[in-house]
């Protein structure tokens, strides 16, 4: 095997409720949702309002800033509302579903025939442009930049993630049609980013067009970002985008049918849930039908996404964007007395605080609470051992929240994402809102260099 890149610090949480590797085909929503919070750097223009009928792959609101990035509808049917919060901004665009599904054609091709600007405009025309992200900011790439590298992460690492190698099982013609229009979108490399620890699906090792590196080590070695750090990172005015594997199927599919093919694969996770299976439903689809009768009563914490990145949504909210996963959780509403004075042999600790490092094996059935309230922020050496970049994250936080744009950059700001500061969030003890500011400095720096 080639050289690998050993991630050494970082964490695996091991929560109760991973999938099962059975995949069942879901009950078809009678909603769904596309909501503009799902995409960083937005500026909400509606293209669709409340009676319209659209088709699947019609555009339902664009970014102004970014006028050639379209969000298209997941499916056809009738607008039935779009939900807006404070100052009227737009949470949600929920589109009541037909029974027969209409789309609307873009048109076939090979993308190994066409051009990068034909490649660009199908991209655009479509929708499915949202899918390349870009870093720095983690926002929809500029199709007018020739980014240096173009990153897939085949892997997940985070708690209860899916396995990509399961999702995409029996893909391969569609994910290597995305793949080659994506190499039509760079002058420079397409990196293919495996875990060595286990063998990879030929989906991904017979990939034509591809550089293929291999990682092995503890979460966050599956995060693009640590991945872009290890092999390429980015400098000051450097751009490298990337996209993930069931999103370039998509992409593919579009290629290979000439329609916005919605469909993907999600687990449905969390200690909460009765049976953890994987579903096959469409893009932005209310969970009703997935949680009903599958959740263990009392109170509890619906997130698309990870327990570490998701999104809290109710028990019939909608899918993220780019979510592969659905976790469910106890709440954590509750106050624990003098909880640190006790043995804890149920909760987990990365450090030796509880007595529950004596059994390295478990899983635990971890809820929302967050043991403590918000204090003082303190150096505590706690972050380093669990963010393996080369950056300094404390300093880094610190420039963020005074606002220093020069020191922001020479500490590497360019080259993160909120979710590469997940852990440090987690094993915060001064329980601040990491992701948070770090979203905010990353927002702050956008607009300081437009």
């Amino acid at each position: 095997m080639p050289d690998v890149h050993k991630i050494r610090r970082g964490l695996n949480i091991p929560l109760k409720g991973k999938a099962e590797k059975v995949i069942r085909n879901a009950d078809p929503a009678r909603y769904y949702g596309v909501k503009p919070g799902d995409f960083n750097g937005i500026r909400t223009k509606l293209m669709a309002w409340p009676g319209d009928r659209v088709k699947a792959g019609n555009p339902l609101f664009y970014n102004k800033l970014q006028p050639h990035v379209k969000y298209p509808s997941p499916v056809s049917g009738k607008i039935s509302e779009v939900h807006r919060g404070e100052r009227r901004k737009i949470l949600e665009v929920v589109v009541e579903a037909d029974s027969i599904m209409e789309y609307e054609d873009f048109g076939k091709g090979e993308p190994q025939d066409m051009s990068r600007d034909d490649i660009v405009d199908k991209l655009t025309q479509s929708g499915l442009w949202a899918f390349i992200r870009q870093r720095p900011y983690s926002i929809a790439a500029n199709p007018e930049d020739d980014p240096k590298a173009i990153f897939i992460s085949g892997f997940n690492t985070a708690p209860l993630a899916p396995d990509n190698d399961f999702l995409i099982k029996g893909e391969g013609e569609d994910f290597q049609r995305g793949v080659d229009a994506l190499t039509k979108l760079t002058s420079g490399k397409v990196h293919l980013n495996l875990n060595s620890d286990y063998p990879p699906s030929e989906v991904f090792t017979k990939t034509k067009g591809v550089q293929i590196n291999w990682f092995t080590g503890p979460h966050p070695a599956g995060n693009v970002g640590v991945q872009i750090n290890r092999i390429d990172p980015i400098n000051q005015g450097e751009v490298v985008w990337y996209v993930y594997p069931q999103d370039i199927i998509t992409i593919g599919r579009l290629f290979g049918k000439g329609i916005y093919d919605a469909s993907k694969v999600i687990a449905l996770t969390g200690s909460e849930v009765k049976k953890p299976l994987y579903y096959r439903l469409l893009r932005g689809a209310s969970i009703e039908n997935l949680v009903r009768d599958n959740v263990e009563t009392g109170n509890v914490r619906y997130i698309s996404g990870s327990v570490l990145t998701g999104e809290k949504i109710s028990s019939e909210g909608y899918l993220g964007f780019y979510d592969d996963q659905v976790t469910v959780i106890p709440e954590g509403d509750y106050h624990e007395f003098l909880g640190w004075a006790k043995p804890g042999f149920n909760k987990f600790s990365m450090s030796r605080t509880f007595f529950s490092w004596l059994q390295p094996n478990r899983r635990y059935r971890l809820d929302t609470n967050l043991h403590g309230g918000e204090r003082a922020y303190v150096v505590s050496g706690e972050y380093e051992k669990v963010f393996p970049m080369d950056i300094y994250p404390v300093q880094l936080i610190k420039a963020i929240m005074i606002e220093d744009i020069e020191l922001m950059e020479k500490l590497g700001i360019y080259e993160v994402d909120e979710e590469d500061f997940a852990l440090c969030e987690f094993v915060c003890t001064s329980k601040t809102p990491v992701q948070s500011i770090v979203r905010q400095g990353l927002d702050m720096m956008r607009e300081e260099m437009t």
